[in-house]
């Protein structure tokens, strides 16, 4: 009986330090817990995303030439990495819950021909039902995905993305 209580002491007391320990911690930082969960996304800019080429590549299915990626190495080690990136949303198909992230504001996206591929992200949210306004500007959450097969997405998508900034 004695012994039992010893350890039960004993683990109370670890226990409690453990305790203590982490509520300092958490004082001086907020977010502790998050980082050592994993949770910790990184912060990208669009000039992260330009690390990609592409050549015209043709596409039978369609028959026409699109122009085909090939993702560096720096953006090659973000594929499937949570990521927080900042932009501009478009509507794609607001009724479908189909929105891009952009560089730039609509009249100088890339579908208007001001920019190039890499400027735009595909936004697969998490949840559905917000609807966005053209050129709302958010930082958004996501696990980032590089695609340079499928011809019907764009080269970067964020998949169970989620508004950052609100």
């Amino acid at each position: 009986m004695k012994k039992i209580a010893i350890v039960a002491l004993m683990a109370f007391v670890a226990l409690s330090s453990f305790i203590k320990v982490n509520q300092a911690n958490e004082s001086k930082d907020k977010f502790r817990y998050r980082a050592l969960s994993g949770a910790n996304p990184t912060k990208i800019t669009w000039e992260t995303l330009r690390d990609v080429t592409f050549k015209k590549k043709w596409y039978p299915e369609e028959s026409v030439y699109m122009l085909y990626p090939t993702f560096g190495p720096a953006i090659n080690k973000l594929n499937g990495k949570e990521v927080l990136l900042t932009g501009y949303v478009l509507p794609i198909d607001a009724e479908s819950n189909l929105y891009a992230l952009s560089a730039f504001p609509f009249s100088a996206c890339f579908f208007c021909g001001g920019a190039g591929p890499e400027s735009v992200v595909g936004l697969k949210f998490k949840k559905n039902g917000r609807k966005f306004k053209t050129d709302e500007r958010h930082t958004m959450r996501g696990t980032l995905k590089l695609n340079a097969d499928n011809i019907y997405e764009l080269n970067y998508n964020i998949e169970g993305a989620e508004i950052a900034d609100e």
